[in-house]
């Protein structure tokens, strides 16, 4: 893909950088013109210095307002006449579906990418009956939709949004084995240092990891849990209670997470749902062992009993026996457990390959 204007919609700069920034490189170096319509965030100018050209659009990420999604539909309308791209890529939910049905009815090429399912899929109800719909309008003619793990494709073509001859599954967006090379095992020590990264919500399981938390200190008072990320509002005073009685330490969000992943000897997401967990990838990248939930989006990162553990959604009894199945591991296992993590990465997951099989599926 050559010489082409394309236009790329999404709901946040900093999942784009972090996540799309070495498939971008790779279309501008091609000598194509690259446009991202997306929220003004501190990491806009990153994008803009590589090269693309940014058009702010307001995104509301949460819920479905008739008013804002119908706003948000004319604006995407408004950018595809004035730009006129030759291919226009969608990411995230809303960029998705009303990007997608303004390329659509404009006729113009658009490949969709499908970064995970949310809520709306998890209960039969009128939202998800919505969802589906506005996706069956959005997809229809989508050149290429882009799936980061088998179960949400399959959710798609079971609710007969696609058909599979047009889907492409990714391993994720990949990691750059560069940026997140292996490190060493921390020393041995008692003092077990569990990791989370992730926004504090109960979508990423966190009411189970707290509860296993609390019954694994009781055991054993010298292990740690650090908890790295944003916390949804509700989350305040529960996580103050459980700093100040001992049971984790919070760091809020951090923008470089490398110095967290260093000192943990285990990360651990328990969460309900996921495209492709991008901490698990990243950890694993670094050579720590992966305890997660067995879903889709999580369990592709992970050899059961080789380079971490699955365990049941929801299940607060799985997770504190995986845990303590962890720490009473000798040093060498959980060393070897690591270093299987990275050989995972490398083997499944390497942002090079991802980015060569997501132009192939542009190129169709």
């Amino acid at each position: 893909m050559k010489n082409k204007k394309i236009l790329i919609l999404a709901n946040l700069d900093v999942g784009l950088y972090k996540f799309r920034k070495a498939l971008i490189k790779k279309l501008i170096d091609q000598g194509n013109e690259v446009y991202i319509s997306l929220p003004k965030g501190m990491l806009v100018q990153n994008l803009k210095e590589m090269g693309c050209h940014f058009i702010e659009t307001p995104v509301d990420r949460r819920g479905i307002n008739p008013a804002t999604d119908l706003k948000l539909m004319m604006r995407y309308f408004n950018i595809l006449g004035k730009i006129k791209p030759d291919l226009v890529i969608t990411y995230t939910i809303k960029p998705n579906i009303y990007g997608g049905i303004a390329a659509r009815f404009k006729r113009i090429p658009y490949a969709v990418n499908i970064t995970g399912l949310g809520t709306a899929f998890q209960n039969e109800n009128m939202i998800k009956k919505l969802v589906v719909f506005l996706y069956k309008l959005s997809c229809k003619k989508a050149k290429t939709i882009f799936f980061e793990n088998e179960g949400n494709k399959q959710v798609f073509i079971e609710n007969n949004i696609i058909k599979e001859s047009r889907s492409c599954t990714l391993p994720g967006a990949g990691i750059d084995l560069d940026e997140y090379k292996m490190t060493p095992y921390p020393e041995e020590s008692r003092n077990i240092r569990f990791l989370f990264i992730g926004r504090v919500m109960k979508e990423k399981g966190v009411e189970e990891l707290f509860k296993a938390a609390k019954n694994i200190k009781k055991i054993y008072p010298e292990v740690s849990f650090d908890i790295v990320g944003p916390m949804e509002d509700d989350y305040k005073e529960r996580i103050q209670s459980l700093v100040r009685n001992g049971i984790i330490y919070y760091y809020g969000y951090q923008e470089d997470v490398k110095p967290f992943i260093k000192k943990c000897d285990c990360f651990v997401l328990p969460s309900y749902h996921e495209g492709m967990a991008n901490t698990l990838l990243e950890c694993g990248a670094m050579g720590r062992p992966l305890i997660t939930s067995r879903i889709h989006g999580c369990m592709e990162a992970v050899r059961d009993g080789e380079n971490g553990y699955m365990v049941d959604v929801k299940d607060v009894k799985g997770l504190e026996e995986k845990m303590v199945e962890f720490i009473e591991l000798s040093y060498a296992q959980k060393k070897q457990m690591g270093e299987m993590s990275r050989k995972v990465m490398e083997k499944r997951f390497d942002k090079e390959k991802v980015v060569e099989m997501t132009l192939e599926g542009l190129g169709r």
